[in-house]
């Protein structure tokens, strides 16, 4: 396993990474998704010279009911079909938690359906607040992301109340 920087990741690498990710979510990682794993920290695994697992920690601005937050946001974690279940997702998410913990005030993420229980499991916590962006128009609540952001406190937070995050292209969260 080894982390790297966006800036690092030769053109060949990038097209592995990518190509994978699209595997690895069966056609639901769109163009707005690969953007939002570039210009952080990549932890990969890999097998056999391929890269078989994948985590992204990019750093976002978050407002916890007003509080500012250096927030380590997760991206992209995804398994190859062929290596899932085999320790990958683990070994992914512990280093990318490890940066976390070590770097900023908070984690934080947005977990696809039916992956919020692996999360939960290693102490992240489903926000029990509301959600939302703040933008060129101000504050827009997100309702639809409530129910799937989830936070690994490492600082003290606020419990519950508003959470907001920066704006950006495609999905908020």
């Amino acid at each position: 396993m080894r982390v790297v920087h966006t800036a690092d990741l030769g053109a060949g690498e990038r097209a592995q990474l990518r190509a994978m990710l699209d595997t690895a979510f069966a056609g639901r990682f769109d163009d707005h998704d690969w953007s939002h794993a570039l210009g952080g920290l990549h932890v990969l695994a890999e097998a056999g010279g391929r890269i078989v697992a994948h985590a992204a920690v990019v750093q976002r601005s978050l407002l916890a009911d007003g509080l500012p937050l250096r927030a380590g946001y997760l991206e992209a974690v995804a398994v190859h079909p062929d290596h899932q279940r085999l320790g990958y997702a683990a070994a992914v998410l512990d280093e990318s938690e490890r940066i976390i913990r070590a770097g900023y005030d908070i984690g934080a993420l947005s977990a696809a359906e039916g992956a919020a229980g692996l999360y939960v499991r290693r102490g992240w916590r489903r926000w029990s607040g509301t959600t939302g962006v703040v933008g060129l128009k101000g504050f827009v609540a997100t309702p639809d992301d409530d129910g799937s952001t989830y936070v690994l406190p490492v600082a003290a937070l606020p419990p519950g109340g508003v959470l907001a995050c920066d704006y950006r292209a495609g999905d908020f969260w």
